[in-house]
């Protein structure tokens, strides 16, 4: 039998092409993996960082809130819109300049808050990016942490006290004119409490009452003047929204409203409280006196730190908490309810060495609702103990 050869050139050309191709391929395919891959860890990097910035963002506005708290504590509860419920917070280099954070605020209640901020990382804002970068947004809830402040009564003394001429000191609580949202009204506090060295004298009309109407602690000391919780009152005078020296400021206390909106550029703008719906009504400010004062105004409401004597003429209100380091002093009344509202602690240090003196029908009435709106409306942000946080999604 004769052996027949088949003709196989060309063959290798073929088997390399055939090689070539299915090497190609392998390689395109690594290569399209890698690319894939690198892509999906680039962009889980910018992920990773954009949401870092977020984080940071709704960190930051808890950091500065004690700056901030006239602009956000005075906000209307959303959805309403008098005053406005939200605040667009402006975008704010991260401050590891890893990117840029931005979103809104809004106000839940008095005492709880929702921060809606959305983050960017650097190399997404630079722009030319595959899809248009990363960006991330974070939901916190925030809650604010009002002073811890050791009130039992009307007026805090811890020295002699002199009630004349009509003047009350009243433990029972009030809810002032106008104000909603109060709750039902406190139990009943001691008219003046002060520490066992006291001596309180009643003369001419002047009236105390409460329960009891005046009660004397030993639990009165400096430190229930100078500490409140964990916050001292060198603390809460750095956070003052309003520095002034000691003067007499007659006639100069009352709301400014330019254009419609509550004038915070005015330092004798001290709130509106007797209109609450007003554009200051919302208004509650940390006013610090560095030294002796005397105050004939209209009205005012917050928190009134005095580090000498004070002394109220007229008919000017104050809504919140008074803290006077020196003596407090009235005279006159005006026709009006009160000269204060809330609850006032008047040290009178013994370097003074005056008395309390409350006359010319100048009543000091306790009311829980100045006391909490004005702790509500000062008090700083805060993380909730449990998780208070959501990750957001467009």
């Amino acid at each position: 039998m004769k052996l027949v050869l088949k003709n196989e050139r060309g063959m290798a050309l073929a088997v390399a092409i055939v090689a070539l191709v299915i090497v190609g391929a392998l390689v395109a395919g690594a290569l399209f993996s890698g690319t894939q891959e690198q892509r999906v860890a680039e962009n889980t990097r910018r992920v990773q960082a954009s949401f870092g910035v977020a984080e940071e963002g709704v960190n930051e506005m808890i950091r500065v809130w004690p700056n901030s708290t006239t602009v956000w504590n005075g906000m209307g509860w959303y959805p309403g819109t008098a005053p406005a419920s939200e605040r667009r917070l402006v975008a704010t280099q991260a401050k590891s300049n890893t990117g840029k954070f931005n979103g809104s605020l809004y106000k839940m209640n008095d005492e709880l808050y929702f921060l809606d901020m959305s983050g960017q990382d650097k190399q997404s804002l630079s722009g030319g990016i595959r899809g248009g970068g990363a960006s991330q947004r974070v939901g916190l809830l925030t809650t604010i942490r009002p002073l811890v402040m050791d009130i039992e009564a009307s007026l805090t003394t811890t020295n002699s006290d002199k009630v004349s001429c009509g003047s009350t000191v009243d433990g029972f609580d009030h809810t002032p004119t106008g104000w909603t949202a109060c709750g039902p009204l406190d139990s009943a506090k001691a008219g003046i409490r002060a520490d066992s060295g006291s001596s309180i004298t009643q003369t001419g009309g002047g009236t105390i009452v409460g329960v009891p109407a005046v009660k004397i602690d030993p639990n009165v000391t400096d430190s229930t003047f100078s500490k409140y919780g964990d916050v001292t009152y060198a603390d809460l005078a750095a956070r003052a929204t309003i520095t002034l020296p000691g003067s007499n400021y007659s006639n100069s206390i009352a709301p400014v409203v330019t254009n419609g909106q509550c004038d915070l550029t005015v330092n004798t703008n001290w709130g509106d409280p007797l209109n609450p719906t007003a554009p200051c009504g919302s208004y509650f400010p940390i006013i610090h006196i560095t030294g002796d004062a005397t105050i004939n105004g209209q009205e005012g409401q917050g928190i009134l730190l005095v580090d000498g004597s004070l002394s109220v003429q007229g008919g000017f209100q104050w809504f919140g908490v008074a803290i006077i380091k020196g003596s407090l002093s009235t005279a006159g009344g005006g026709g009006n309810p009160a000269h204060f509202w809330g609850a006032t602690m008047a040290q009178d240090s013994v370097s003074l060495g005056q008395t309390q003196s409350l006359s010319g029908g100048a009543n000091l009435l306790y009311s829980k609702c100045a006391i909490l709106k004005a702790l509500d409306m000062t008090g700083v942000g805060a993380q909730m103990r449990s998780r208070g946080w959501v990750q957001l999604f467009q």
